[in-house]
């Protein structure tokens, strides 16, 4: 019997560029198509504003959806399902990245640019009452399953998976690969982008959560301002006892006195415990602005950055999250502690073309709690790349199509099934990849 589909670790590499870039297209028309819709049906958004939010992420939409395209062709010639009389050798991918990074550098005039808009748009729904109206209401529709501002920094945080993804495919292959020297150009194209694009992001990801923070502390109208980084310098003290309200714990500072309250004891504890952290650290570096926030104060939020896919656990030390308790929806479950899947058993042609069109996920699984195995005998799962997720009675068998997508799963949700590492929570980002790689 003849194998269908190839087994060289390069070509699921291959798919996982090509499934997360169809994720990160959906993303971006939920600015492109779906919020532009919004905002044109109402009249909301000012004509400078307008201007300057679509020019600047349209053009990288269009660049993205040729760039699927090909992709796209380039895996059905791999599998062998194109019709195309085609000459030359298709079994590689390093060359079609190549040519494409070369494209990319042309955008970082616009990307450069997205700490501007969040910054404007941000002005704007204070200002203008139509706007804020508007914005509140896309973000509880369930196309936009994320915070609508955290869209804005996907075109960053996609580089740097382009830029963890292309070092896994030159590991993998040896010096003499065909594709060896167009896979470390294509690499090194894009770590000089993201070298530059280094210091936008972590202001854009810093304002992100500074804007939500605000969002969640009532009476805090201020708390946004161009420079500001999350860090704080108050002492926090639980204050169950002074205020009789379960959970909750005060925030003292020069100027004001802020009171919070968790939903549980566990989540109390954490959260006095990362700021405490903050604090202290805060008090022993002079170089803020080089630490990287990768697991910031809004982390303990049940609201988190990307969507899990292998995308989510490239992107960890980059993601940014949500916690406004007054906007929270049941369809904003996927979170970095969510995997979310479709519940078909039988998948036809028809049912895979129907799934793959879907804007939001149909279940997701909260992982906290849960335990990541292999499955034992008495599971009687005869069938290889099976992971097993259990929590107390509730068993869940997943099964991988290879032994790269099994093990980069099982990566992944080991990491999302325990809680996040104390020590890394203001590592600046360089000396994480030392301690990574």
């Amino acid at each position: 019997m003849c194998q269908r589909y190839p087994t060289d670790k390069a070509y699921f590499i291959a798919k996982e560029i090509l499934a997360t870039e169809r994720t990160y297209l959906k993303d971006l028309e939920v600015l492109t198509v779906w919020f532009r819709s919004a905002v044109v049906k109402e009249n909301a958004m000012p004509e400078g504003l307008m201007s300057l939010f679509f020019s600047n992420i349209d053009p990288i939409y269009e660049f993205h959806s040729g760039f699927l395209k090909e992709l796209e062709q380039r895996l059905a010639l791999w599998e062998g399902r194109s019709s195309a009389s085609a000459k030359g050798d298709y079994q590689r991918i390093g060359d079609v990245m190549l040519k494409n990074m070369h494209t990319l550098k042309e955008f970082t005039s616009y990307l450069q640019k997205h700490d501007e808009i969040l910054t404007e748009l941000e002005k704007a729904t204070k200002r203008i009452k139509k706007l804020e109206m508007v914005y509140k209401e896309f973000e509880l529709q369930k196309v936009c399953y994320l915070p609508l501002n955290t869209f804005l920094l996907k075109p960053i945080q996609r580089l740097m998976h382009y830029k963890l993804i292309l070092g896994r495919l030159c590991k993998h292959y040896t010096p003499d690969h065909r594709d060896y020297a167009d896979s470390r150009n294509a690499l090194k194209e894009i770590t000089e982008m993201t070298s530059h694009l280094q210091n936008s992001l972590i202001r854009l990801e810093n304002f992100q959560k500074l804007t939500e923070l605000q969002h969640d502390l009532l009476g805090i109208d201020n708390l946004v301002a161009a420079g500001r980084l999350i860090v704080l310098d108050p002492p926090v003290e639980e204050s169950e006892n002074e205020w009789s309200v379960p959970h909750c714990f005060t925030i003292y500072s020069a100027q004001k006195t802020i009171v919070v309250a968790a939903s549980t004891r566990l989540e109390m504890g954490k959260w006095m415990e990362d700021l405490n952290m903050a604090i202290e650290m805060a008090k022993k570096t002079t170089e803020k602005s080089d630490m990287f926030l990768e697991n910031s104060l809004c982390n303990r939020s049940n609201r988190s950055s990307d969507e899990v896919s292998l995308e989510q656990e490239s992107e960890e030390d980059i993601h940014s999250s949500r916690s406004s308790l007054d906007r929270q929806s049941h369809h904003r479950a996927n979170t970095t502690m969510h995997v979310c899947w479709y519940r078909n058993t039988s998948v036809s042609m028809t049912d895979h073309s129907v799934a793959v069109e879907d804007d939001y996920p149909l279940a997701s699984l909260p992982l906290l709690g849960y335990a990541i195995s292999i499955p034992v005998e008495a599971d009687g799962i005869q069938k290889d790349y099976v992971f097993k997720l259990q929590f107390k009675s509730h068993v869940y068998f997943f099964r991988a199509e290879s032994k790269y997508t099994f093990e980069r799963w099982m990566e992944v949700i080991k990491r999302a099934t325990s809680s996040p590492g104390r020590s890394s929570l203001l590592i600046p980002k360089d000396e994480k990849e030392k301690t990574t790689n």
